[in-house]
C-alpha cells in the first residue's frame, strides 16, 4: 500500500488525524478452513483487481474526467466489492443541501460515504475534509476517497475534538503484490463489512498510531522508567517533567504529539 497524501494535516480546530504506519496494517489472507463466504468474496476482490487494472491504467492515461472515473469506480463496487448497484449504492446523496458522491448501504443502514476524484487528481486533505462533513452531519463512521487508483479508508470518531483514523491506502496500479492488495481492499467487500471486520482492523490501527504510542511514552508510568533508566545509566536523577518535555521538543513527531 503506498500513501499518497499527508495524512498528519489538521482538518479542522476540532479534529485530528491519527495516521498509523502502512506496514502496521493487519494481513489475514485466507487458510485452508476459511468459510466460503470469504473465499469467495476474496476471489472476487482479486478478478475485479485484474479485470479493471487496465482500463484503470487507459483512464489514468488519457486523464479522464470525474465522470469517466466514477463509472470505473460503480463497476469496482460492484463486480469487485458485492455491492448492489440499486438497492445498496445511492448515487448523489444529499446531506443538509450537498451532495455526496455515494451513500453506501448494508442490511439497508447506511454504513459509509464515497467521494470519487478523477483518476489523475491526487487525494488531499481538502477531499477528506468534504466527505467528513457528510458523516458527522449522518453519523456514520466510515469514509472513503478513490480516484479509482487510490483507495482510502477513514474512521471517525465522534466528540471533541473528532478523530480521524486512517484504516486502508491501496493503490490498484502500485508495486504491491495482488495478494496485499486483495487482503487490502476484502475488508470493503459487502461480506465482510456486513461482519464488522474492518472495525477490527481500524481498533488495531488505532491502537498503534504514532499518536496513541506518543500517549503512552509520555504517560507517567512510561516517564518513570525512563527516569530510572536514564539514572542507571548516567547516574543522572532527572526529573519526569524535564523528561517529557524533551521528549515532546526533541524527540517525538510534532504530529504524534496528543
Amino acid at each position: 500500500m503506498t500513501s499518497t497524501t499527508d495524512h498528519a494535516a489538521t482538518l479542522s480546530s476540532s479534529t485530528k488525524i491519527s495516521n498509523p504506519e502502512p506496514t502496521l496494517a493487519k494481513k489475514a489472507s485466507p487458510s485452508r478452513t476459511a468459510p466460503k463466504w470469504e473465499t469467495d468474496a476474496r476471489d472476487r476482490v482479486r478478478a475485479a483487481i485484474r479485470r479493471y487494472s487496465k482500463p484503470l491504467a487507459d483512464l489514468v492515461a488519457r486523464d479522464a474526467n470525474e465522470g469517466d472515473t466514477r463509472l470505473l469506480v460503480t463497476d469496482f463496487l460492484c463486480d469487485g466489492l458485492g455491492y448492489d448497484k440499486y438497492e445498496e449504492l445511492t448515487t448523489e446523496y444529499q446531506v443538509k443541501g450537498e451532495f455526496a458522491d455515494y451513500g453506501v448501504r448494508v442490511d439497508k443502514q447506511l454504513v459509509a460515504f464515497i467521494e470519487v476524484k478523477r483518476c489523475t487528481q491526487k487525494l488531499g486533505v481538502k477531499h477528506l475534509r468534504q466527505v467528513q462533513m457528510y458523516a458527522v452531519n449522518e453519523g456514520v463512521e466510515w469514509m472513503i476517497l478513490t480516484n479509482g487508483q487510490v483507495w482510502q479508508v477513514y474512521h471517525m470518531t465522534g466528540g471533541l475534538p473528532v478523530i480521524i483514523d486512517l484504516a486502508l491506502d491501496v493503490d490498484l496500479l502500485g508495486d504491491t503484490s495482488l495478494a496485499a492488495k486483495t487482503d487490502s481492499l476484502f475488508y470493503l467487500s459487502k461480506d465482510a463489512f456486513k461482519r464488522r471486520l474492518i472495525d477490527d482492523l481500524w481498533k488495531a490501527r488505532a491502537a498503534t498510531s504514532p499518536r496513541a504510542l506518543a500517549q503512552v511514552v509520555l504517560s507517567e508510568v512510561v516517564l518513570e522508567s525512563i527516569r530510572k533508566e536514564v539514572r542507571r545509566q548516567t547516574s543522572h536523577n532527572a526529573e519526569t517533567k524535564d523528561l517529557a518535555r524533551i521528549l515532546r521538543e526533541e524527540v517525538l513527531r510534532p504530529d504524534a504529539l496528543p
